[in-house]
């Protein structure tokens, strides 16, 4: 049941928008779930950096696998942890990274975020804003419980012609048409399949066509479908020598599995969801969250180019 999803997708693309395949949960595996979630269709993969201390890990995966399109931001959660030069260090970033676009950052008023200064978070987040619309980058943006604020303060920056995305999106169907005016795309994860099916079905037509993006945000999201079982992570046995993992991420030592880590190759399970609630075939779906996600990601620099996608 497990390999249904790879099989049955293998003649479709898909691009993962968004995802963090740098996080110390699975960095040691990340080379051998490229290639399996390759194997079964995937073709690129936004990996987005959250902090100062990930950034560099980012953009080392980026050198090391063509697939990936680095993303480098500073997460609300990690705000209070910035150092004082943040910006400065962000900034060298992309000019080291010309192919990279912004992410993950934004706001948060969930059970984390409201332990976290807002008026901090929100300046960070509009110095980031005035960042990508500064280099014509797309960005990505956390959103949890505050999407009022995300509306106004898109309003105030906007409109964004390279483009937001709005990851893991959860908001309602009538906040869709204020986002999308501004110039942004909904990317849909496995955490929708917790979501009411009416809610959810509800808030996915609303979306536009044009505007649909499939994701894992790995290792999290893991999707949770009754009639599908997810291939899990092998994560190493043991994590004493880390530096031994990530040279040889595919040797014996990754034969444990963890039952709660997401991996890009479980977007094939968010494809049949979001597929099924939109009574859409799933390689229609596919194909057009691929072409969506590549449009938004051909900025000038990026790796990835419309006509070199092209069929």
């Amino acid at each position: 049941m497990a390999q249904a999803p790879a099989r049955a997708a293998s003649a479709v693309r898909l691009f993962d928008a968004h995802c963090h395949l740098q996080d110390p949960r699975v960095a040691a595996v990340a080379p051998a779930l490229i290639r399996a979630a390759a194997a079964s269709g995937v073709a690129r993969f936004a990996v987005n950096g959250t902090s100062e201390k990930d950034w560099h890990l980012v953009k080392q995966m980026a050198e090391d696998h063509p697939a990936v399109v680095p993303c480098f931001g500073l997460h609300p959660w990690w705000v209070p942890e910035r150092s004082p030069d943040w910006m400065d260090s962000l900034r060298r970033f992309f000019t080291e990274t010309p192919e990279a676009a912004v992410g993950e950052i934004g706001l948060d008023k969930g059970s984390h975020g409201k332990t976290i200064d807002f008026g901090e978070q929100v300046e960070v987040f509009q110095r980031q804003l005035e960042l990508a619309k500064e280099l014509e980058r797309p960005v990505s943006v956390h959103c949890v419980r505050a999407f009022g604020d995300l509306l106004e303060i898109l309003k105030q920056s906007g409109p964004f012609p390279a483009g937001v995305l709005v990851h893991s999106y959860m908001g309602s169907a009538e906040m869709v048409s204020g986002l999308a005016n501004l110039g942004c795309y909904f990317s849909l994860s496995g955490f929708l399949t917790g979501m009411k099916s009416t809610k959810a079905k509800q808030m996915l037509k609303s979306i536009p066509l044009d505007r649909i993006l499939l994701e894992t945000d790995a290792p999290d999201a893991l999707p949770k479908l009754d009639d599908v079982s997810a291939p899990l992570v092998p994560v190493p046995s043991s994590d004493a020598d880390t530096e031994k993992h990530q040279k040889d991420s595919e040797s014996e030592s990754t034969t444990v599995l963890n039952e709660s880590l997401n991996h890009p190759e479980n977007i094939h399970t968010v494809l049949k969801f979001v597929a099924s609630l939109l009574e859409m075939p799933e390689a229609e779906l596919a194909e057009l969250s691929y072409n969506n996600a590549t449009k938004l990601f051909s900025y000038p620099g990026s790796k990835v180019h419309p006509e070199a996608e092209a069929i």
